[in-house]
């Protein structure tokens, strides 16, 4: 059962950050540490917010696997 709640982990984490990396693509160096006010007051929309949903979908199933695994430990 450990081995295999961590190998879902690897998974997991993986998926998680290939989803971050493709959010980032699409914009500048300097939006991805803030400096670029002009996004922020931009809507996503497509296939923008369907990522962006995905990457909250996948983070919050980590830390359910981060907190199952640490409960099983």
């Amino acid at each position: 059962m450990d081995t295999a709640i961590n190998l879902v982990m690897i998974v997991v984490s993986v998926v998680l950050i290939l989803v971050i990396l493709l959010q980032t693509k699409g914009s500048s160096f300097s939006g991805a540490f803030g400096g670029d006010s002009s996004s922020i007051y931009k809507t996503r929309r497509g296939v923008e917010k369907t990522l962006y949903q995905f990457t909250i979908a996948t983070a919050a199933v980590f830390v359910v696997f981060a907190i199952v695994s640490t409960l099983i430990s």
